[in-house]
């Protein structure tokens, strides 16, 4: 079977995942799958370029959500949210042209594995936070919110791990920890701007609609430092 037809299939998936909530999980296999396959096949982790890490995020986006989805009636929404979500950024990888070339030198460290990898998952989670603090906007009930609360929490003390495991892939690289690309500077700015977040989210005032809507703008940042940095600005993470 062409690996790529996985890649495809999870697309009628995800969107049958708008109805069910099983195709969605089986659409999260098909894209697994085939980026298992494509690193077997180029023979290192794929995930290099919008094409790779588009299809990691889609397929991070829904598993993770298993954690978080609800069976009432928000639940419903939540499922439909995720689905058209991850068909999106389906379309878009499928739109983008595969790295198949070797790693450059810079990037043949685990360290760069594993930072990619925690940034994804962490990219992941806050659009889980992000959907839920929109579902609670509507719907006003307080357990979305602490959701979104435990989903931006979990996916800041990944990205911490990766903002670590990145310091020391750049020093490996480059000899220093730190490099003053747009890149790092505006991974820095979204690290903060969790930070101010998770702090200001303890403070009495914060619960509730405050914290839904910082909660999901927080994405609007994390979709700038993954995308809008990469096409607008060149810095040592373009490869």
């Amino acid at each position: 079977m062409n690996p790529g037809l996985l890649a495809w299939t999870a697309l009628p998936l995800y969107l049958a995942g708008l109805l069910k909530r099983r195709f969605l999980f089986a659409g999260c296999l098909a894209q697994a799958a085939y980026l298992l396959a494509r690193g077997i096949m180029l023979g290192r982790i794929p995930l290099i370029g919008p094409h790779d890490t588009l299809i990691f995020l889609a397929a991070s986006l829904v598993g993770f959500s298993a954690f978080f989805h609800a069976s009432s009636e928000r639940g419903k929404m939540f499922r439909v949210s995720l689905g058209a979500m991850a068909a999106l950024f389906t379309v878009v990888a499928m739109l983008a042209r595969p790295f198949e070339g070797p790693l450059p030198p810079v990037l043949r460290t685990y360290w760069f594995e594993l930072h990619v990898g925690l940034s994804f998952f962490s990219y992941a989670l806050f659009g889980i936070g992000a959907v839920l603090g929109i579902i609670y906007l509507g719907q006003r009930e307080a357990a979305l919110e602490k959701s979104q609360y435990r989903a931006i929490l979990s996916g800041y003390l990944l990205f911490s791990l990766a903002m670590i495991a990145g310091g020391v892939w750049a020093y490996l690289a480059w000899g220093t920890y730190w490099l003053w690309t747009p890149k790092e500077l505006w991974t820095s700015i979204l690290w903060l701007y969790y930070s101010l977040y998770l702090h200001l989210r303890l403070r009495p005032g914060w619960y509730g609609k405050k914290a839904a809507i910082a909660g999901a703008i927080g994405f609007v940042v994390v979709l700038f430092t993954y995308l809008g940095v990469g096409l607008l600005m060149k810095s040592s993470h373009t490869f």
